[in-house]
């Protein structure tokens, strides 16, 4: 329970203090002023999301787009906004499509939040924590921004709409972030198209307390410009030439091809990245993105719940989990093992409709 102070102005509600058992929670939820505050409380699991979570997250904030005038979410401690979702109980053939399918409604209605969601991406953000940030209208990035989509490491491939924002980022960039797992910091994750916003982290506190205190998106919006500060130069920029080249291939292999050809320093980084990453999952990854640059956000959902609930199901992805996050032994037996074994039915495979009652349906949508 909270212990709230007195009413301080306009019938506004301040919570001060908490008691020990919400201070134990996994995601707090506060008011201050207009706004509805969240805090996704695991800092020493680097705030990664579990099926309770993302359980609180949908219902609370399907409750407050009818409530509030904004809403902010942000992860305790200083070291992560949220590094993704909790993968060992997301390899489970029955948790798992459960995790999967509320973590995907809750990005859904992220998407078409009817009110200003404003996600503060300070520290690591990755997987999931894209998941819950990158679909809103707003996302503010700091000096301690690093986000990325490592999941083809694992055996999965880049989902909670991966799929649709990823191919809309500038020339390839989206595709070679995907496949490779690439990081982004600070200035970089604005620069790339992910964040809206950058603000330093210092100045973060006072930017919640003045955006409660807005009433519509066209105050949320012109405080969030008087923040910002300008961007520098893309770090990746003297590699884009060579990323929208290599990354327009249409195959893993072909890639790879023109990766060898431009023999940089870049090129040969990027190359040894792909080799460790799954097999399976590069070209899974690669034709989801090509699917989804055609798809709305809720097809694309739709389409990763079908290869979620299959990785739970299929070798590679608790294989991955197993070697790089239980046992740690970083030696992930593939299968198929190579590029050249991943046929057309296996891929094709992964995308074939589920039967009618176990498809992705969501909550509040009519598709």
């Amino acid at each position: 329970m909270f212990k709230l102070s007195a009413n301080l102005s306009r019938g506004t509600t301040v919570f001060l203090k908490r008691t020990m058992s919400t201070q134990e929670a996994d995601v707090l939820f506060e008011t201050l002023n207009n706004a509805g505050i969240i805090t996704l409380n695991r800092p020493k699991a680097l705030n990664s999301l579990n099926t309770s979570m993302v359980s609180k997250l949908l219902s609370q904030l399907q409750e407050w787009q009818n409530q509030k005038s904004l809403v902010i979410i942000k992860g305790a401690g200083d070291k992560a906004f949220c590094a993704g979702g909790d993968v060992k109980a997301a390899i489970d053939k029955v948790e798992g499509p459960r995790f999967f399918r509320t973590e995907y409604n809750l990005n859904y209605l992220i998407g078409n939040y009817k009110i200003p969601y404003i996600a503060f991406i300070n520290g690591i953000t990755m997987g999931g924590g894209m998941g819950l940030s990158v679909h809103g209208k707003y996302r503010v990035a700091t000096e301690k921004t690093v986000i990325a989509m490592p999941e083809t490491k694992i055996g999965l491939f880049p989902d909670v709409g991966g799929s649709y924002f990823l191919p809309r980022l500038q020339v390839n960039l989206g595709l070679y972030l995907g496949l490779t797992g690439d990081r982004l910091k600070g200035k970089d994750v604005v620069k790339a198209g992910i964040a809206t916003h950058y603000v330093p982290s210092k100045r973060l506190y006072e930017l919640e307390k003045l955006l409660s205190r807005c009433t519509n998106n066209s105050e949320v919006s012109s405080l969030l410009s008087k923040f910002n500060e300008p961007t520098e130069q893309f770090s990746l920029a003297e590699h884009i030439k060579h990323i929208n080249y290599c990354f327009a291939a249409s195959s893993i292999e072909e890639i790879i091809e023109r990766l060898e050809k431009v023999q940089n320093d870049w090129s040969k980084k990027t190359l040894e990245t792909l080799h460790t990453m799954c097999p399976g999952s590069l070209k899974i990854t690669s034709r989801a993105l090509q699917r989804g640059a055609q798809l709305d956000l809720g097809q694309c959902l739709q389409m990763e719940y079908r290869l979620a609930c299959r990785a739970t199901t299929n070798h590679d992805f608790p294989e991955g989990v197993r070697a790089l996050l239980i046992d740690k032994d970083n030696k992930p037996q593939w299968k198929p093992r190579t590029l050249q074994e991943v046929d057309e039915d296996y891929v094709e495979g992964y995308f074939k409709r589920l039967p009618d009652d176990q498809e992705l349906k969501f909550f509040d949508a009519k598709l």
